[in-house]
């Protein structure tokens, strides 16, 4: 399914992130009656957000128990947009990520595509003066937090942005109530498209149209 985007003429700073969603059915009767047990159904929503306008670009819908990290390449695979940022928190932070990010960013890279995704604290740098090969973007933002600190580091890589992901699923859960109606995945992930589409439409149409007034 084909979410409603309106094109941009320039590159993007795409924000990503994830959020579980319940799934409303015969487990609320047993929460209600038994208390929460381990049984209960989750689906998660993973999201790649324009950070300049708001839409959802991208959505994958999966069970509760896959990481952020795998779902990555298929986020960037459904945005047709030239990207040249991408910020997401820690949980994204593998070699697999980066690479994923950098085979989507090819055509601009020279331009400086970056991704802003923060290390863990016990990362390490994995080529040290390597001449013939060019740095990793992962050990670029290790380097960088070396010299600046991590908290400078975010700020100044614009990491924060990508709050406005949780703004779109906050909105998302708001609007639709958080909770999943249809009983099979597929439907699930239909209805959870459905969602998204309708608040890019929503987006769109409570946004107003700027032009520049020429003097």
């Amino acid at each position: 399914m084909e979410l409603p985007v309106v094109p941009k003429n320039k590159a993007i700073h795409v924000v990503v992130d994830s959020t579980g969603v319940k799934v409303y059915g015969e487990g609320e009767w047993k929460v209600r009656t038994h208390g929460v047990g381990k049984r209960r159904t989750w689906r998660k929503l993973h999201l790649g957000v324009d950070e300049g306008s708001g839409e959802i670009l991208a959505a994958v819908v999966t069970t509760n128990d896959v990481a952020d990290c795998e779902v990555l390449p298929d986020l960037l695979e459904q945005i047709e947009h030239p990207i040249a940022q991408l910020s997401g928190d820690g949980g994204y932070d593998t070699f697999d990520c980066y690479d994923a990010f950098t085979k989507c960013a090819e055509g601009i890279a020279q331009r400086g595509a970056t991704a802003s995704i923060p290390p863990r604290s016990n990362a390490k740098i994995q080529q040290h003066g390597n001449r013939k090969a060019p740095p990793h973007p992962r050990d670029e933002n290790l380097r960088s937090i070396h010299q600046v600190g991590r908290k400078q580091w975010k700020q100044q890589s614009g990491y924060h942005r990508r709050s406005l992901s949780e703004t779109a699923m906050f909105r998302l859960k708001i609007i639709f109530g958080g909770k999943l109606r249809r009983r099979f995945f597929d439907n699930q992930a239909v209805e959870l498209f459905l969602q998204c589409a309708a608040l890019n439409r929503m987006i769109q149409l409570g946004k107003p149209d700027s032009y520049k007034i020429e003097n």
